[in-house]
């Protein structure tokens, strides 16, 4: 079982994934176990919770934690390999002898720290050759003020801006154009320029397949048809069901033998996969991963729910965020897609069972805690089940973004 982790992205001026944040539901310190001080100092806890976990919440990036002063003082991060995550000291945390001690003991060891919700001091200037990455809360700080910061780290130009809470991608742009390094918030979820984009033959034929899959009685040869007269679509699906996903003793040679051995819901899982990757092609990797650890997640969510169809909760998450891949209102983006009324009903005026398991998916990624665990009690779900679902959908993702090349 693993602990109630939300991990939230964090993303560099090009858009390209840089770090997450973990957020724990009661801070950091319910995840530790309690151990002696020297021998945190000493050795990393091997197979603590949190630590086999690390890898596949984080894949080859950085992760930031939040840490108290009691926590640092008690050498928690310690517990944690230096190349992977980035110690961020709590803005309830005053600048003092003990800090200025801990951030000069982290940093002699190869940590890289940073500030939370900074709020600027003069005192904090002693910290500034320590210090790596300044967060700063992008809605609650005036722009005088962040000219302020940026004037008061000038002779330290090794400090990084972060502007969290950015939510718009018309904030994203202020704040590159403030000369932040990092941005954090879903601003890359939500769409730009409102547009209407037709889409392309061969998206047009994934529609299709997604329509076709979605009937009760699934007409193979159909099926077969259209995925014969797409040369890359064929190959796409050949390779897959050869990959290494399956572990297959045997090859797979014909479109026909692929889609029996895939089966119904493997295959509509295979395409919604493949549809919203093509359409996402020019958007941040890290909305796919997104769309895709939202389908994973609703699909289990429908599951601890009793729901029937898991399939359409899949489907339900990986549509979730069309609007911004397609950058055009949710509505229109449905009058071109062949899906079932209760998957649109869910995603155009969020109601049905699929909106709610929508729901309990947003509330987690903005580590909505209370929110989220209402919700559970109301969908009647096993609470402690829910964290393992989201684990395994964030493993999943990043499985699937291995395999279509996202590295």
């Amino acid at each position: 079982m693993y602990f109630y982790t939300a991990r939230q992205p964090i993303l560099d001026k090009d858009k390209n994934l840089f770090a997450y944040e973990l957020l724990f539901r009661d801070g950091v310190e319910n995840v530790f176990p309690e151990v002696d001080s020297n021998e945190a100092t000493s050795r990393m806890i091997e197979g603590s919770q949190l630590n086999l976990g690390l890898d596949e919440f984080l894949g080859d990036k950085p992760g930031f934690i939040n840490f108290t002063l009691d926590s640092l003082l008690k050498k928690y991060p310690s517990m944690l390999p230096c190349e992977q995550v980035v110690i961020e000291i709590l803005e309830t945390v005053q600048p003092g002898k003990r800090l200025l001690a801990e951030c000069e003991l982290l940093k002699a060891q190869g940590y890289v720290l940073a500030l939370d919700d900074y709020i600027h001091q003069p005192v904090w200037r002693h910290f500034y050759p320590l210090i790596d990455i300044i967060k700063i809360d992008f809605r609650a700080t005036s722009i005088d003020t962040m000219l302020q910061i940026k004037d008061a780290i000038k002779e330290f130009p090794h400090i990084k801006l972060l502007a969290e809470k950015v939510e718009t991608n018309e904030e994203f742009q202020q704040a590159v154009d403030l000369g932040f390094d990092y941005f954090q918030g879903y601003f890359f979820s939500r769409p730009e320029m409102m547009q209407s984009r037709a889409l392309s033959p061969a998206q047009m034929t994934l529609a299709e397949l997604l329509y076709e899959t979605a009937k009760t009685e699934m007409d193979l040869n159909t099926i077969t048809s259209v995925f014969e007269r797409d040369v890359h679509l064929s190959y796409k699906l050949l390779r897959y069901t050869n990959s290494a996903v399956f572990k297959r003793r045997s090859e797979i040679a014909t479109i026909k033998q692929a889609i029996v051995v895939l089966g119904q819901a493997e295959l509509k899982r295979f395409l919604s996969v493949l549809f919203t990757a093509q359409i996402s092609s020019d958007k941040p990797a890290e909305l796919m991963r997104l769309a895709m650890t939202r389908a994973r997640f609703a699909e289990d969510i429908a599951r601890l729910a009793g729901f029937s169809d898991r399939s359409k909760a899949f489907l339900t998450g990986m549509m979730s965020l069309m609007d911004a891949i397609l950058d055009e209102p949710m509505n229109s983006v449905m009058s071109k897609l062949p899906l079932s009324k209760d998957i649109k009903d869910a995603l155009i005026d969020g109601v049905g069972p699929m909106a709610q398991y929508l729901q309990l998916i947003k509330f987690y990624e903005q580590a909505a805690w209370d929110d989220a665990n209402a919700l559970i009690q109301s969908l009647k779900l096993d609470s402690k089940s829910v964290p393992d679902a989201y684990h395994t959908a964030v493993q999943w993702a990043n499985e699937q973004m291995k395999a279509l090349g996202d590295n």
